[in-house]
């Protein structure tokens, strides 16, 4: 799948397959050729990717091809271990969870998870949790406690699940709790936005340490598209409502309500999942590192004084 914004780059590469094919095929040398296109196809990548607007951002969170949860927790974790259930409703698929060790290090991992196809996404409700999912979330944070082991969530969500059932059992309050008993949780906690951050679906495996935010994805109290049908009846002015929300990992960490940006490749997270989790992995292991150095007592007050301090007071 390509995004409108790539089109002039597929263009030039399926040029460039063509030179090759040609090349494959015949004695003509064409390696200069290639060559000069090679780099006028990374030229053009760099002028597009560093100039995107916000709403592109938003889009290329939302590729198809983007990896989700279970994708990093594969990739960076030696011998992970899914856990179920809420002990008390069900096992939620669109929350997952359970130990991985990284490096020889024990974690509890936790993840918001979609679907890749039609079939998957259904069956892991296009990543939207329902209240069982976030007392699934917190259940394993306790495990996680209990045993001293640090604790990453991976958030990638278009929001908690909206429907009637899921407010018929609590949902707000189950996001709600989550809030209060992570604040006081005794273990580094490390929040990581991989794709959409949206509102209480997001916030509620999102208050850590330290928040993180991929370089392509996007965090706010509403997505564009809501937003525009609220302000302007339509969905037509999702491109000003993403201007208007100041949603990407540079504006939020701009504000001070995430701690810092994973870079990710040229063109994307879903260009290279081996390099993005080597990301990930990295800066996982660096921030806990240094959570570690400190007290437990510390570590909370910090977490505390994080999200006390955020926003703008007039008297």
């Amino acid at each position: 799948m390509q995004l409108d914004f790539e089109k002039p780059i597929v263009e030039l590469e399926a040029k460039l397959e063509g030179m090759k094919q040609i090349a494959r095929e015949s004695d003509v040398d064409v390696t200069e050729a290639i060559k000069t296109l090679e780099k006028k196809i990374h030229g053009l990548k760099k002028e597009i990717f560093e100039n995107l607007t916000r709403w592109q951002r938003v889009q290329l969170s939302r590729h198809p091809e983007r990896p989700y949860a279970l994708d990093y927790i594969y990739e960076i974790a030696d011998d992970f271990i899914e856990l179920h259930g809420d002990r008390n409703v069900r096992d939620d698929k669109a929350m997952v969870g359970g130990f991985g060790s990284i490096d020889g290090k024990t974690f509890m991992l936790i993840g918001q998870q979609k679907g890749r196809n039609t079939k998957d996404r259904q069956y892991r409700n296009f990543g939207m949790a329902n209240p069982e999912g976030y007392r699934k979330a917190l259940r394993l944070m306790k495990l996680a406690e209990k045993f001293n082991k640090p604790i990453v969530t991976l958030i990638d969500t278009p929001g908690a699940f909206p429907g009637l059932e899921a407010e018929e059992r609590g949902q707000g309050e189950a996001i709600a709790r989550n809030l209060k008993e992570m604040f006081m949780l005794k273990v580094p906690v490390i929040c990581i936005v991989i794709g959409e951050g949206a509102s209480g679906g997001a916030l509620g495996i999102a208050i850590g340490d330290k928040v993180l935010m991929l370089e392509n994805t996007w965090y706010s109290v509403i997505s564009p598209e809501s937003c525009s049908s609220i302000l302007w009846r339509s969905w037509e002015y999702k491109e000003q409502a993403a201007e208007a929300l100041k949603l990407t990992a540079e504006d939020m960490t701009g504000l001070g309500l995430v701690d810092g940006i994973i870079r990710e490749p040229l063109g994307g997270a879903h260009t290279d999942l081996k390099y993005m989790a080597k990301q990930v992995k990295s800066a996982i292991k660096k921030e806990t590192g240094e959570l570690e150095k400190l007290s437990t007592d510390d570590r909370i007050s910090k977490r505390i004084d994080k999200f006390c301090n955020m926003g703008v007071f007039e008297g």
